[in-house]
């Protein structure tokens, strides 16, 4: 079983037991254990899984982390465990204190078996930050989730570069959550920046109170529009999907010939994605009576883009809903990043 399909079987587990979960021990083994040998680590195998490690701090002796995980006979995660009921919120600084007792400890986990919540040492070497990451909650997983926790696969570990993507998510995750409060609630700072470039009003509490008002209908707008033309696009694809699949039906008797031309942009598109680390054996294509698409692992609900070569007017689709126009194969070469992001979201 794939990596993304053990996930997947602790989700449907969640699901099916949390009720008749109810202490911190059951929720390590029946969600946090199955994690962690999701991720290919020998929860059994006391060099690679200890539980209950000791983590002196000080004077103070027999101080106990749930779990630590060893790479080359050193311990470089700590886990703190809490049953699924527990809100993480509270249990910070215990964690905290168990992160500087070993220079060695590159990262923290503190979860409770549906919410894992990754920290490091971005702010001070060694000394815990007391914001994660990562955050990953298994009962509203994102797919780029699923990316970011490959990361941590024990067969796939590379310390540098995790270390290197957590400052990007850290910062993400400050901006986004500095963005979201300032939206639910813009501070005097945040109203005076969108005022001042409005009206030449003095900045008094009444009109800043004026214009926090329209601040806040304004990015709903915004949101809403935004979300709107998401559904849009969708629909529009699952539209074009539908209609291709019933002129199938109906074209069934008519032969489909691949192109020169079609052939031509599969290699265009196998030599942009050559320079990434894929296995271009993954990299395949199905010729439809409507349109010629690009395969990842020949999975056709894994599609890269979609050419359409049958009318006068070519074009190029993707799985974001993006289109473009083609006016000669070479053209395949300026939507590069797209194509790339289309792989991306396919792993």
């Amino acid at each position: 079983m794939d990596f993304e399909n053990q996930i997947n079987s602790i989700i449907e587990t969640i699901g099916e037991r949390k009720a008749l979960v109810n202490t911190e021990e059951a929720t390590k083994m029946t969600f946090i254990m199955p994690f962690l040998k999701a991720l290919g680590y020998d929860v059994f195998n006391p060099s690679i899984v200890v539980p209950e490690y000791t983590a002196d701090i000080g004077i103070k002796k027999g101080e106990k982390v749930d779990y630590a995980i060893f790479k080359d006979g050193k311990p470089f995660i700590l886990i703190e465990a809490k049953n699924h009921t527990e809100n993480l919120d509270n249990h910070n600084n215990q964690l905290i204190r168990y992160f500087n007792t070993n220079p060695n400890i590159k990262f923290a986990i503190l979860t409770n078996g549906i919410e894992y919540r990754f920290f490091t040492d971005i702010e001070q070497k060694n000394l815990m930050d007391k914001t994660p990451f990562l955050v990953i909650n298994l009962e509203k997983l994102k797919p780029r989730d699923i990316k970011d926790l490959k990361r941590f696969i024990c067969t796939d570990l590379n310390l540098d570069e995790i270390l290197n993507i957590a400052i990007e998510k850290k910062y993400y995750r400050n901006i986004q959550d500095i963005f979201k409060n300032e939206i639910e609630n813009p501070s005097d700072e945040f109203t005076s920046f969108f005022a001042k470039q409005i009206t030449e009003k003095r900045m008094t509490n009444a009109v800043l109170e004026e214009f926090r008002n329209y601040i806040k209908k304004s990015f709903k707008e915004i949101i809403n529009d935004l979300a709107y033309d998401k559904i849009t696009n969708i629909k529009n694809n699952l539209q074009a999907v539908n209609d291709d699949e019933d002129e199938e039906e109906i074209d069934s008797n008519k032969e489909i010939v691949t192109t020169e031309e079609e052939l031509q942009s599969f290699y265009i598109v196998k030599s942009i994605l050559a320079e990434t680390d894929t296995n271009l054996d993954d990299i395949t294509y199905k010729d439809t009576l409507s349109y010629f698409s690009i395969l990842y692992q020949n999975k056709v609900t894994k599609w890269i883009c979609r050419l359409y070569f049958n009318n006068s007017k070519k074009f190029i689709t993707f799985p974001d809903g993006t289109s473009q126009n083609i006016e000669k194969l070479e053209d395949i070469y300026k939507f590069k990043e797209n194509i790339l992001n289309s792989l991306n979201s396919r792993k």
